[in-house]
Formats: C-alpha cells, structure tokens, sequence
C-alpha cells in the first residue's frame, strides 16, 4: 500500500477542522452559561486535534509508517472493495471473523494488514471505515475526525471529576484534557483513542448510575458501550478498571455510615463483598479477556520478562528483575513494576527525541508524587486516599493498570503508549490530593 499522502488530503483537513470547531463553537455556546467548564471545552478539543495529526505526521515522516498509517489503511481497503463487491464488503464489515478469501483482494483494492482473525485490530477497522469514508478517504481528516469524536468520553470524564470535586476546575481540565502523552498516543487514529475515551464514558456511567444514584437510561447506556468497546479491543483494560470500580462502589457505600464504630465493624465485610463480587465476575468473563486471563496474564509476563533481554529491542527495553509464573513471585515485582507504569521512562532512560517528551512528563509526575508524600509524611497521604472514594478509585486504577503494563511490557515504546489510560485518573487524584491538603491545612502548595 502507498504510505504517501497527496495534495488533496493536506488541503481538505482544514476544511474539516473549519466544520468540527464550528459545531464545538455552537456546543460551547449552548451550554456555558449553565456549565462554566465549557471555557475549556474549545481549548480542550484543540489539543486533541493537534495531537492526532502530529501523532500522523510522526508516524509518516519520522517513522515512515506504523500502527497509524496500517488502519487507516485497511480500511481504505475495505472501501475499495465495497466498490468492487458490496455484498463480500458488508460480508466482512458485518460478519463475523470466519477466514476471509484472500481472492476477494487484487492491485484495484489493495491488500489488507489487518483481517477479521484479527479480532482486536479488526474491530479497530471496522470503526474507522465509516470514518475513513465520510472524510473523504483521506488520513489527516480521517484522524481529526477520530480526535473530535473520541473526545467525548474525556470531556465526561472531565465533568465527572468536577462533579466530585467543582473547586478545581483547572486541575482537572489538566488532568482529563492536556496530559501530553494522553494527547499524543490517545488522539489519532489508533487503538488507544477509542480505548481511552471509552475508559471515561464508563467512569461517567459509573458514577452517575451507582454513586450518585441517577439510574438515567443515558449512564446505563455509558457503562455498557464502554465496555463493549473494551472487550473488543482491550479487554485488559477493563479487567483493571473492575476492581478499583468495586472497591469504590464498597468504600462509597461504607463512607457513609456515620457511626465511627459501626462504619469501622461493616467496612471489612462489605469491602471482601465486593471482592468476592470481582472474582467472581472476573471468572464469568474468562472467555472475553483470552489471553489476559488471570493464568495467561502471568504466563505472559514471563515470557516477555526473558523477551526483554533481546537484541532486536536496541536497548529500548527495561528489566524488573527475574520472576515466576505464581502469585508471590509476580506480588514480589509489584513495587518495581508499578513504578515502570506510571514514571517511566526516565530521563536516564532516554535515547530519542520522543522518550524525551514523556520522561519530562514523568519527572514532573515524579517530583509532584515525591512532594505531596513528604508534604503529608506519607501515612497522610494514603489516609487521604482512604478517607475518599473518588481518589481511591483513581488510585486503584492508576496503581493496578500500572503494576499490570508494568509486568508485561517489553520496551519503552510499547510502556509510553499503553499506560496513557491511567494518567488522566493518576494525575487527577494527585491533584485532588493536593487540593485536599491545602483545605485541610490552609496552605498552599506550588509545584
């Protein structure tokens, strides 16, 4: 397949982004007066876009293609062929993941790379060839056009935190809406943006439907499409999301218990509750996580751990140490695999121009995590996750995502692009913490 880009499709993605921003302008417009947050809804969107279309100019004229260019132009594919043969296209489009009839594709369509057996990739496929077809068959509209409609479920994520929190407005805009790597790997035409925006319509779903207790068709609807989406294209994500969801549900349900010693008596039993609810739906579900999988998960992480040591990797890779394929041995790990997910790669780390930008981020991150543990002398700062069950659900997340990518990745260019679904909710819990602290306190804290 041709990688290259024409004329066309460089001067047609304007024209795009006039249309998206004019419909962002009527949306803003619609609801600021009653939704002051909307100040940042335009701003929030700009980033959004700028991220997927420099995501696509790296991946062409950096890397000279990659995962980007390769859905963009399956679908493309896919297309051709409903041009050539409708009923083999809606066959396929529709269908199941038979085996597809490699006869069915000539020099006229092109050659797919992704194909239904695929079943993850494809499902990423079968999203885009709408997309890819009402933007004209071009890449850089094709990715503005992911970028604005994948940014809803970070814009509800956005509202859900300031629903819990309405003092900190700007914090959490950060947060859900200008995390760099978010914005970068969760933008444009890739896995990653459907992944990320689904994580947060099921958090808004969540919330509204079992914390706030509006049981509104819209929430239900929420929690549902964004797992759908999940299973379909990470289903390890979900498998992540699930305990800290729980134990957030039980922790709400304990809070507020207002007598201190009754609340201390039922805490453990209905937090092992909703630990035993998790296991359970966690074996219900074997089948739709395959190779994540509790068995498989460690089983894999094995293998990657011994993969790692690889030449091909180019020292790209990082090495948590030598473990076992049972419980203790991966627990033994956790600290050193957690701290991989959420703060590396490190600026020792670096070794291109990419890695740079994410090891800044995650020094930043570092040193804000680091300050916050001194500023509360470290019990106080898990005495503040505990006291509220928005943070510790964020943690949860954030610390479980991070200890399971931490596991099982191999190298630094697969760590920085997989872990983006954990920092909207880790960033955001540090910056609740902090402002937690300066209530308690009265003082302010400048990092």
């Amino acid at each position: 397949m041709d990688n290259s880009l024409s004329i066309f499709d460089i001067l047609i993605a304007p024209l795009y982004a006039i249309l998206i921003f004019s419909l962002a302008g009527y949306i803003k417009r619609k609801y600021i007066k009653q939704n002051p947050e909307y100040a940042y809804f335009i701003g929030g969107l700009a980033a959004r876009c700028f991220g997927s279309v420099i995501l696509g100019s790296v991946y062409f004229f950096y890397y000279g293609g990659g995962d980007t260019v390769n859905y963009f132009d399956t679908a493309n594919v896919y297309l051709n062929m409903a041009s050539k043969s409708p009923n083999d296209f809606f066959s396929i489009w529709l269908g199941g993941t038979n085996k597809v009839d490699f006869g069915l594709f000539d020099e006229d369509t092109g050659y797919p790379v992704y194909y239904p057996r695929d079943i993850h990739a494809f499902f990423v496929v079968r999203l885009l060839i709408p997309i890819v077809f009402i933007s004209c068959k071009t890449y850089f509209s094709t990715a503005l056009v992911v970028a604005a409609l994948t940014y809803g479920g970070l814009w509800k994520l956005y509202q859900t935190f300031l629903h819990a929190f309405p003092k900190i407005k700007k914090e959490m805009a950060i947060a859900c809406l200008f995390v760099p790597s978010c914005l970068f790997w969760g933008s444009g035409i890739m896995k990653d943006s459907f992944t990320l925006s689904a994580v947060g319509y099921f958090t808004y779903g969540f919330y509204f439907f079992f914390i706030v207790k509006q049981r509104q068709f819209k929430y239900g609807f929420a929690i549902l499409f964004s797992m759908f989406i999940l299973l379909s294209i990470k289903p390890y994500i979900f498998f992540a999301l699930l305990p800290g969801s729980i134990l957030y549900l039980s922790n709400n349900s304990v809070s507020k218990i207002k007598n201190a010693f009754l609340r201390f008596m039922f805490a453990p039993f209905v937090l092992s509750i909703g630990l035993v609810t998790g296991y359970f739906v966690l074996l219900q579900m074997g089948d739709s996580l395959g190779q994540y999988q509790v068995d498989k998960v460690l089983e894999k992480a094995v293998i990657t751990q011994q993969d790692l040591k690889a030449d091909y990797y180019k020292g790209n890779s990082f090495d948590i140490g030598d473990f076992d394929a049972d419980i203790g041995s991966v627990l033994a790990k956790a600290p050193v695999a957690i701290f991989a997910g959420i703060f590396r790669p490190g600026l020792w780390d670096v070794k291109n121009i990419v890695m740079l930008f994410s090891a800044l981020e995650n020094a930043y991150l570092l040193i804000l995590t680091v300050f916050l543990l001194i500023r509360l002398q470290f019990f106080g700062f898990f005495g503040l996750i505990r006291e509220h069950p928005m943070v510790l659900f964020c943690m949860l997340f954030s610390i479980f995502f991070a200890f399971s990518v931490g596991l099982t990745v191999a190298n630094f260019g697969t760590l920085v692009r997989l872990r983006i679904p954990e920092l909207p909710f880790f960033v955001g819990g540090i910056f609740i913490l902090r402002h937690l602290y300066e209530e308690r306190t009265g003082k302010k804290l400048k990092l």
